[in-house]
């Protein structure tokens, strides 16, 4: 009995390494064509209505997402944590109207910085290809690190802990 406890156990820390390996290894492919320059946007619209200057010798993370792409809903979660102690801002990318997306934030509890990117035009701007997608930009606006896929919550808290130095 212990001999098959400690062979799954295995089995099952080894699917989860390979996994973990995987993904980053699409991530990083993935991450290859988004825009790599200093932040390109100072000031946004938010949605509601509020104009938000982004922080000046601060660092920020913008996260794009979609009210329609699954693996962002897994993550807004982590994205809220991390707005509690750090300056976010997310672009919801063709997501309806600012109605639409309220009322998408208000059922899911977030309270988090968005901006309605009815067109997509932010999103073309970063070069956006796949949903959720994070950059992280260090206190002069410089990019730090950029992630298209699904991040922890313990990842992002070290990025921006980083991008903080």
């Amino acid at each position: 009995m212990k001999q098959k406890l400690l062979y799954y156990t295995k089995e099952i820390l080894t699917f989860f390494i390979v996994l973990t390996i995987l993904t980053n290894l699409l991530s990083l492919y993935k991450s290859q064509d988004l825009n790599k320059s200093p932040l390109p946007i100072k000031s946004v619209k938010l949605l509601d209505s509020t104009h938000y200057t982004l922080p000046k010798d601060k660092p920020i993370l913008i996260h794009f997402w979609a009210t329609w792409c699954p693996t962002c809903k897994m993550e807004a979660d982590n994205i809220q944590r991390l707005s509690q102690s750090y300056n976010v801002l997310t672009i919801a990318v063709k997501s309806g109207n600012d109605n639409e997306i309220s009322k998408y934030l208000k059922e899911h509890n977030l309270s988090f910085k968005v901006v309605n990117d009815k067109d997509g035009s932010l999103a073309q701007l970063f070069h956006i290809s796949g949903y959720p997608t994070t950059f992280i930009y260090n206190k002069q606006h410089q990019l730090t690190f950029s992630e298209v896929g699904y991040t922890s919550s313990l990842g992002l808290y070290i990025r921006m802990w980083w991008a903080s130095l």
